[in-house]
């Protein structure tokens, strides 16, 4: 499954942010913040063609915002409201210019969305391939 390789490989290099500690470089930021919102694009592409090849009404409106709430019905995912946050980062993500916005997404990453994405790889393998 092409999504699924795609999210995988978006995964391990986004894990490589765990070899990076502040205070970051401008080119640093940049390239986190990117690693993140890669991730989460393939992450919402996957659950979004498994849903739709397992006959989930609500994957067919392309939204991630109705991804992640689907997959949360379906039991892809476990924290729907971490899910969003996550949206809500990625959204932010145009304004990672921003060096404490770019400081937050990265944190977050960190701190939760990693665990996040691991999770998902895990549902994933275990109930959707």
């Amino acid at each position: 499954m092409k999504k699924y390789t795609n999210f995988c490989k978006a995964l391990l290099n986004l894990n490589d942010m765990k070899n990076y500690n502040p205070p970051y470089s401008n080119v640093e930021r940049t390239g986190l913040v990117g690693l993140f919102s890669i991730c989460f694009e393939q992450s919402w592409k996957l659950m979004k063609d498994c849903l739709e090849k397992s006959g989930y009404e609500g994957s067919t409106t392309g939204s991630p915002r109705m991804i992640i709430k689907t997959a949360f019905q379906a039991g892809m995912i476990d924290d729907e409201n971490l899910w969003l946050d996550a949206l809500a980062q990625r959204n932010n993500v145009s304004h990672s210019y921003n060096e404490d916005i770019a400081e937050s997404i990265i944190q977050k990453t960190k701190d939760s969305f990693l665990d996040l994405f691991e999770d998902l790889k895990e549902k994933i393998e275990k109930s959707w391939l």
